[in-house]
């Protein structure tokens, strides 16, 4: 058994399943072949009739007994086993592929074979053949498969694949059902991670009068994703994980306070990625929050408020560096891929006592493919924001060179229209190596043809007060994609996104998202050298997050890796997350039945 747990280390394998689903990568045919087919590796029943050596090639004739006919071999690597084996008169199962040779038939390099009419699996592992076919000989059966929760045509395919009997067994399998069986696989790993803690406290503040009192109306997936908050808080047995995953600008910042209200008279804490993002969340809050309720800004300058006594607590990752920040039962992350695992855990661990555990909100503005949405919540809790307050009327169209002049005259219009405009450029200094303008080399141009240039890039040490004037006062603003996640622009309404091509499509419907925000017409110009780019139109003809994601899968499938990779753990052998939606929902259905 020790040998096993370290062969399934090598092969990466924590489930019968995952053993089980190592199928074979070919297979050997040792039945007997009725005829002589070129180009295909076949088993004769043969009898030794004459042997000649030259060259150092050895040259045997076998007569083919059942076929009553002769056939020529030659072996090219010869050694004294193949002269003590294939002496005259001798008789073998020979095996080998079948060529034509000045008109001859002949076979190349036969082998003597033992197994007649078995089909011989090879598999294509980190680990010798005879090892992995040990363990599917040990682990998989009827029974063990069986008890992994398959029903009779899961388990019959599986040892069809492993065990095959006839040609049949190994080419009528059904790519449907390996999918299922991964899909299932993958979900029960999952469900076996997750590990529950009581919570510090039931959290069940009323947020009827917080909701009444709004401006605005909620959503219906706002409502809905509220009300599941709500059920969380209220468990002490558990301290809930639950991840909201939103569009950009489907209303995040409402439901994160909502859940603060829900919190009181107890403390909440919220940490977002940038002092941009946490002033802009502190902001909302003062405007939208009861008055009763105290609001403190956590940041490495500028702090607001005293965060010892605060009811609800905002702040950047200087948060991490408090020594007496106050325990909360509910703490939150804003765009929680910004953060570390090791941040977001030191954050938790700061307000937790032992193993209570606060509850932990996070949300994100990259929407996933559903199918993967489905998959990860049986990890952690999790709510899709998938409509937005407002109803977003972008443009998206893809251009180049020959259409600058029409570009142009649109900037002018929507400044003169008091709506503003963004550039992104693809680098801040000039590149030999990108066949596009830079920051540096295109400034001059719109300085001089335009008031209220600002420009602003990643390292520019002011960019947070850079994109502050510019909201305040600015036309165009030039910049990189540090502009991707930050402050909200409501008078935005035409972006340009210099050399798109280079941009994943997750980081393209991030950069689109600054447009538009409040419902104003808008327009998203994908500026490229490529116009004809597939990828590229399909993003034109979507705002939708999810559906970006789903091509944004495609595409990267099919080699086109940009800014990232699938996530570990996702990339999978039969199953297509940007397909297979149903097949997940089945196999999750299963395994809920199962527990």
């Amino acid at each position: 058994m020790q040998e096993a747990k370290i062969l399934f280390e090598k092969l990466k394998i924590v489930s019968l399943l995952d053993l089980a689903l190592i199928t074979p990568s070919s297979y050997s045919n040792n039945s007997l072949s009725n005829e002589l087919i070129v180009g295909e590796v076949q088993t004769f029943q043969a009898e030794v009739i004459n042997v000649n050596s030259n060259g150092g090639r050895m040259y045997v004739v076998f007569n083919l007994q059942k076929l009553d006919i002769e056939l020529k071999s030659v072996f090219f690597k010869v050694s004294a086993y193949h002269y003590d084996t294939f002496k005259i008169g001798t008789r073998h199962y020979i095996q080998g592929k079948i060529t034509s040779f000045r008109g001859d038939m002949q076979m190349i390099q036969p082998k003597s074979i033992q197994n007649i009419g078995e089909i011989v699996p090879k598999y294509s592992t980190s680990i010798k053949d005879y090892q992995i076919k040990e363990l599917i000989k040990f682990y998989i059966t009827e029974e063990n498969l069986y008890n992994e929760g398959l029903n009779r045509d899961e388990v019959s395919l599986l040892m069809k694949l492993h065990y095959p009997k006839s040609l049949e067994d190994i080419n009528s399998y059904n790519i449907e059902t390996l999918k299922f069986i991964e899909a299932f696989n993958h979900l029960k790993k999952l469900k076996g991670k997750k590990v529950n803690f009581p919570a510090l406290k039931s959290l069940d503040g009323n947020i009827e009068d917080f909701i009444k009192n709004l401006p605005f109306r909620l959503t219906k997936d706002q409502d809905r994703v509220i009300g599941e908050i709500q059920k969380d808080l209220k468990n002490k047995d558990k301290a809930v994980k639950r991840i909201v995953i939103g569009d950009v600008g489907s209303g995040k910042t409402i439901i994160i306070l909502a859940s603060a209200v829900m919190a009181y008279p107890h403390k909440s804490i919220l940490m977002a990625p940038t002092s941009l993002l946490a002033m802009q969340i502190y902001e909302e809050a003062t405007k939208f929050l009861p008055k009763y309720m105290k609001i403190a800004l956590v940041k490495q300058r500028d702090s607001k408020g005293d965060y010892l006594s605060a009811d609800f607590i905002i702040g950047t990752h200087a948060l991490l560096y408090k020594d007496d920040i106050p325990t909360a039962p509910l703490i939150m992350v804003d765009e929680q891929h910004r953060f570390g695992t090791k941040q977001r855990a030191k954050l938790e661990q700061i307000v937790a006592k032992g193993k209570v555990k606060p509850h932990f909100l996070q949300f994100s503005a990259t929407p996933i493919p559903r199918t993967q949405a489905m998959m990860e919540s049986e990890l952690i809790d999790m709510s899709l924001i998938t409509t937005t307050p407002f109803k977003k009327d972008i443009t998206t169209e893809v251009i180049d060179r020959s259409d600058f002049s029409r570009l142009f005259k649109e900037i002018q219009s929507e400044i003169s229209k008091n709506n503003q405009v963004l550039i992104v450029y693809p680098l801040v200094e000039e590149s030999y190596s990108i066949a596009y303008q830079s920051i540096d080399e295109g400034r001059g141009f719109w300085e001089k043809r335009f008031k209220n240039v600002f420009v602003t890039h990643g390292k520019d040490r002011r960019k947070e007060e850079v994109l502050v004037e510019f909201r305040e006062k600015g036309d165009i603003l030039l910049s990189t994609t540090v502009i991707e996640v930050g402050i909200s622009l409501p008078r935005l309404t035409l972006i340009v996104i210099v050399g798109a091509e280079r941009l994943g499509l997750a980081t393209l419907h991030q950069l689109r998202g600054r447009v538009g925000r409040l419902g104003l017409k808008s327009w998203c110009y994908l500026f490229t050298n490529d116009k004809s780019n597939n990828r590229l139109q399909s993003f034109c003809k979507t705002l939708s997050g999810f559906e970006i994601a789903k091509l944004d899968l495609k595409y990267r499938k099919s080699g086109d890796i940009l800014d990232g990779t699938i996530q570990s753990g996702l990339q999978f052998k039969w199953l297509d997350l940007a397909e297979d939606e149903e097949i997940v929902k089945l196999a999750k259905d299963r395994l809920h039945s199962l527990i």
